[in-house]
């Protein structure tokens, strides 16, 4: 389980081509507690880490991990980086699995009060989640929805956020991993039967 709270950003030193693709992420702060096969979030993607050094880590990307927004990872690519909580993590954003629900494009990066407001689009598999006021993990990082309209919806990550995650890069015509708040599906499906 992660909590959506980036710890690192890393930057992608090396992907390797192959079934599966291989990538390599030059970090710091996430190493510590960082064990060969263990997992690590990678821009809203859990992944195992295969091998590790004093200066990074390194994982296979299976099929589902090569269709987000890892697939189009490049050298120098900057990631958000979450180490699995800890029963003494403290929960400060959200509960995540690292499952991307679906990858979507960015419409528009808008200034309001000093503080960007992303518009997203909005795709079929997971309107229903997206409410206003509820949870959203966008490549790794909880948020909060701020509007939601029939084909997009708004967050307005703090500038704080925006500078502590690749968040604050993003431009119109870039994609983002996306998770739906979990508790939510869960009683989706508990009112189902």
């Amino acid at each position: 389980m992660f909590t959506g709270t980036v710890e690192e950003i890393g930057v992608v030193r090396h992907v390797a081509a192959g079934a599966p693709a291989r990538i390599e992420v030059a970090c710091e702060r996430v190493l510590e507690r960082l064990e060969t096969g263990g997992p690590i979030c990678v821009s809203g993607v859990r992944l195992s880490v295969g091998a590790r050094d004093d200066h990074g880590f390194a994982a296979a990307l299976d099929a589902a991990a090569a269709r987000t927004t890892l697939g189009a990872l490049i050298r120098g690519s900057r990631v958000n980086l979450e180490r699995a909580a800890t029963p003494d993590t403290v929960l400060g954003g959200h509960v995540l699995r690292g499952e991307v629900e679906a990858t979507v494009p960015v419409r528009a990066c808008d200034a309001v009060s000093g503080e960007t407001r992303l518009r997203l689009g909005l795709a079929p598999a997971i309107a229903r989640y997206v409410v206003r006021g509820g949870w959203i993990a966008l490549d790794g990082a909880s948020l909060t929805v701020a509007r939601v309209g029939k084909t997009f919806f708004e967050v307005v990550p703090g500038a704080e956020a925006a500078r502590r995650t690749t968040l604050g890069a993003l431009r119109p015509g870039d994609a983002v991993n996306v998770e739906t708040d979990l508790i939510a599906r869960y009683v989706e499906r508990l009112l189902r039967r």
